[in-house]
């Protein structure tokens, strides 16, 4: 196969995996080579998704990793075969920073999401209004036309709430995001209704973390956490701080921000509770 100069996400994320799989094992590349009889180059190819991989290859390479779950099969089947599909995303390729439309990508194919939000609302649980408002404060010189497009993004990425099997999100939010007036009072009131209705669906977990709590938001995050419906895949981290972002994908680093999460977790208040104080702070607002 020719090489990929310029990879997808889902060719990344099976490479990721092929790799992970083959070390956890202890076989060298090799020994992989001599399952498919082709040269070590072809593995190292594949396996920096610099190559894509035949899945008669594929499921000799699982046979040998001793891969034999069929719904774990069948999921990196789906990702070698759907590899070099774009997603809607890339329609917005000219706006959006290579980042971000990665991020995206892992969004899209999660099944789980784990955030902690220490200044604004999620972007998955933002209203329209509120994401402008977001862009505009952000981008300081953003044209009418970045803001909607941007805006636009933010709206498209909440599909994933809605889907067939939708992503299941976590989110932890700090109570000092309520009360900041991002946009001013009409949005944010607009905005925490939303969170209030949303809080209802049960793929959606709403936590807040009181500002009377003795740990402050700022020391989790922001983060957010993807996992993914193949047991062999391990989670990604995205961390936010002032200058960047940071994408994280070695194990541990990741364990330690998902412990961070259940921290936070276990520091808020009910999902019960929460959706009382945004309806109390939202009553503030005129």
């Amino acid at each position: 196969m020719p090489v990929n100069r310029n990879p997808t996400v889902r060719q990344r994320r099976l490479a990721r995996t092929l790799k992970e799989l083959r070390t956890a094992k202890r076989l060298t590349l090799a020994q992989a080579a001599q399952q498919l009889a082709c040269a070590e180059s072809k593995i190292s190819r594949i396996e920096a998704a610099q190559s894509g991989i035949r899945i008669v290859d594929l499921r000799l390479l699982l046979d040998l990793y001793g891969v034999h779950d069929p719904s774990t099969r069948g999921g990196l089947e789906a990702l070698s075969r759907e590899g070099r599909l774009r997603g809607w995303w890339d329609r917005y390729s000219e706006t959006l920073s290579p980042l971000y439309a990665d991020y995206i990508a892992l969004e899209a194919d999660a099944s789980d999401a784990y955030s902690i939000e220490t200044i604004l609302v999620p972007g998955l649980l933002q209203t329209e209004d509120y994401t402008r408002a977001v862009v505009r404060a952000q981008i300081e010189d953003a044209t009418p036309q970045q803001v909607e497009t941007l805006t636009k993004v933010r709206q498209e990425r909440r599909s994933v709430l809605a889907r067939e099997v939708p992503l299941r999100l976590w989110v932890v939010l700090s109570e000092s995001a309520l009360k900041h007036q991002i946009g001013g009072p009409a949005v944010m009131r607009e905005q925490l209704d939303f969170l209030v209705a949303t809080s209802d669906s049960p793929n959606i977990s709403i936590q807040i973390l009181p500002e009377a709590s003795e740990v402050h938001a700022a020391l989790f995050g922001p983060v957010v956490v993807l996992s993914f419906p193949e047991t062999t895949e391990t989670d990604v981290a995205y961390v936010d701080s002032l200058l960047s972002t940071l994408y994280i994908e070695e194990p541990d680093e990741v364990l330690r921000y998902a412990k961070l999460i259940r921290r936070a977790l276990a520091e808020s208040l009910s999902r019960t509770e929460s959706v009382a104080l945004i309806e109390r702070i939202a009553k503030g607002m005129v």
